[in-house]
């Protein structure tokens, strides 16, 4: 089911607007795809003005930047912990903005966003 992201019919105040034109193709969505954990594949898009976004469907390392000592390491990933987006994203292992992580180097907190960079970075949670 196709995702319109238009303005709304409806006023602040809750008033019916009425618009002199219908639905347009750009205002359209794609359809979320959500980064899970696995071997690592990516899918180039084509955005508005002829830019590019790359979607991580599956992605399995991810850049820790240890806070301490100002480091930044690539890591593998091993499961999500914690996901304040829904709750059900950790037993499916869905990876976004905001999510905690399990690495190799301990616990990680997602900071970029891996459904429009391509790519996993994070900020270790000192313990």
């Amino acid at each position: 089911m196709a995702l319109w992201q238009g303005e709304s019919r409806r006023s602040n105040t809750g008033r019916r607007i009425r618009y002199a034109r219908g639905k347009k193709k750009f205002e359209i969505g794609r359809e979320r795809h959500l980064t899970t954990i696995g071997p690592t594949t990516l899918k180039k898009v084509r955005t508005m003005g002829d830019n590019r976004k790359t979607r991580a469907k599956t992605i399995d390392v991810a850049y820790v930047v240890d806070p301490n000592n100002k480091k930044t390491t690539k890591t593998e990933i091993v499961s999500v912990v914690e996901n304040k987006a829904n709750i059900h994203y950790v037993r499916r292992n869905i990876i976004n903005k905001g999510a905690i992580i399990e690495t190799k180097l301990g616990k990680a907190q997602v900071t970029s966003r891996p459904g429009q960079s391509g790519t996993i970075n994070a900020v270790l949670i000192s313990k």
